[in-house]
């Protein structure tokens, strides 16, 4: 299976969440998966592609030119496949089309944007695949809360929810995405 993570690129985070996460792409890559991610060398971004690399998985870097050309952010060297793109959209496009599965590690601004996208293209019928969200240390706990609270206030239907789930181990996420079985309808047929 291809596992498209999105997660943080920042140098500055604990080092607890970089080594759950590689740990956890180890585990990934020994089981057989393959890794689709947005080819950053540090962050979490990093910890996936060196946990796949490690774990002797394939790995496909997606990147914009302009990362490289403006030196925004390190590009992963061992990839053994590597898509440059002209814009940040096709870069999701992509990174979308070739995954299986979806997992969210920590991130920001846009791990949360990529996050919201996959969610929003099962919601509206587009793909019907996996989506997890990997909830370190509590990390994701208010994001979760703020969902409940869009949920009870009628902003997003009780069936977004079943598009999604979220665990605190990697042990639970891997048994989730070896057994996962796709809704059988978009949300808006189970409102009819």
């Amino acid at each position: 299976m291809k596992i498209c993570v999105f997660g943080a690129s920042s140098t500055y985070i604990d080092k607890k969440y970089i080594d759950t996460v590689e740990e956890f792409a180890y585990t990934l890559a020994k089981r057989g998966h393959s890794l689709v991610f947005g080819a950053g060398k540090n962050g979490l971004m990093g910890a996936a592609a060196r946990g796949f690399k490690r774990g002797g998985g394939h790995i496909h870097g997606v990147i914009p030119k302009f990362f490289r050309e403006a030196e925004v952010e390190p590009i992963y060297s061992e990839c053994d496949e590597l898509t440059f793109t002209e814009t940040m959209s096709e870069r999701k496009r992509i990174m979308e089309d070739d995954a299986d599965a979806f997992v969210i590690v920590p991130g920001g601004v846009g791990t949360f944007e990529e996050y919201f996208e996959v969610l929003t293209l099962k919601q509206l019928g587009r793909h019907n695949k996996a989506i997890v969200i990997f909830n370190i240390d509590g990390y994701y706990d208010e994001l979760e809360k703020f969902m409940e609270t869009a949920y009870e206030r009628k902003f997003i239907y009780f069936t977004s929810g079943e598009l999604y789930e979220i665990f605190d181990n990697g042990s639970d996420i891997i048994e989730y995405l070896e057994n996962y079985k796709p809704v059988e309808s978009p949300w808006w047929k189970k409102l009819q």
